[in-house]
Formats: structure tokens, C-alpha cells, sequence
């Protein structure tokens, strides 16, 4: 019997960084993971920093964590938009709650400080934020990807390929 396929969810709003959103979607897709996602209206189209287009598959009011073994979220603006959801700050913590991977990269970060699941964690981001990681209780450190319990982390779009290698690594070994 063949194992049921990883599905692996993703934030969008607009404004979000164009590669980090779509280079780890299409690595994730090609390493065979089903990929979803998530913004606040099913079928919106929202538009990344540079212009791209991104449409949402489902809405963050149709998301269920138990569907998923992973949540991304890309950086850019958009993770300042997306902390704003309640509802996108619940799923957050019930991907911590679940000890399910959490993966976020450059600004991101605001959105698992908003939803209060990085104090203790040893983290990176970009460096803008690295105050805020601080204050959140974060351990930061300027790699190019941090990896600790649930959580894998990176600064920018040059740690896209390290950073997408973490990822499909530990759902493998899920």
C-alpha cells in the first residue's frame, strides 16, 4: 500500500516575497509533497513584492492543521498582513501544539512571534527583525538555516536552496 502524500501548507498575502514563496512551492512539489495555499479567500489572486501572482487554494477558514505535516511561510510584507488573522496565528500554534514543522524565512518571523510559539527557540531571519526575534525569546543566530525541534529557519532568498534542502529532508523522515 502506497504511504498517503505530505501535504504541506503555505501563507500568502500580498506583498510577499515572489522566490521565497514560489521556489520552495515548486521544489516541495517536484520532491512530491501535495502543496497548498492558504490565503484569507479561497481563489484570490494576491501579488508578491515584484508583481507574481499567487492563488490561494483554500482559505485560512478551511485549513485543517491535521491535514498537514507542514506549514511555510514566505517573508517579503506579507508576514506583517498575516500576523492581523487570529485565525492565522491559531494555526500557527496548533502546528507548534502538534509539533508539526514550521518553516519561515526573512520577515516571516513576525508571524510565529505574533502567535507567541518562539520563546526558547533558536531561530535566524532577516536581520531587520533580528530585535524582535530577541524580544520574543528567540535565540537568533546569523546562519543561513537554523534547525531546532520543530522549527527551520533562514535570513533571505540566498539561503532559499538550504533552506528548501532542511524542509524536504525532515518530511522525509517523517
Amino acid at each position: 500500500m502506497k504511504a498517503k502524500k505530505q501535504k504541506v501548507l503555505i501563507f500568502v498575502a500580498d506583498h510577499y516575497e515572489d522566490l521565497e514563496l514560489q521556489y520552495p512551492k515548486y521544489r516541495l512539489i517536484e520532491a512530491g509533497k501535495d502543496v497548498l495555499i492558504a490565503g484569507e479567500k479561497k481563489g484570490n489572486s494576491y501579488k508578491g513584492k515584484h508583481g507574481y501572482p499567487c492563488t490561494a487554494d483554500i482559505s485560512f477558514d478551511e485549513v485543517s492543521v491535521a491535514d498537514f505535516a507542514a506549514l511555510i511561510i514566505p517573508g517579503g510584507y506579507a508576514p506583517d498582513i498575516l500576523r492581523r488573522y487570529s485565525k492565522v496565528l491559531d494555526i500557527t500554534r496548533q502546528f507548534n501544539e502538534q509539533k508539526k514543522l514550521i518553516a519561515f524565512i526573512c520577515h516571516a518571523g513576525w508571524v510565529p512571534i505574533s502567535a507567541k510559539v518562539l520563546k526558547g527557540i533558536k531561530c535566524t531571519s532577516f536581520t531587520a527583525i533580528k530585535d524582535d526575534m530577541e524580544n520574543a525569546g528567540v535565540q537568533w543566530s546569523d546562519e543561513a538555516v537554523v534547525i531546532d525541534k520543530n522549527f527551520i529557519t533562514s535570513r533571505k532568498p540566498d539561503d532559499l536552496p538550504v533552506f528548501c534542502q532542511a524542509i524536504i529532508k525532515h518530511l522525509d523522515q517523517k
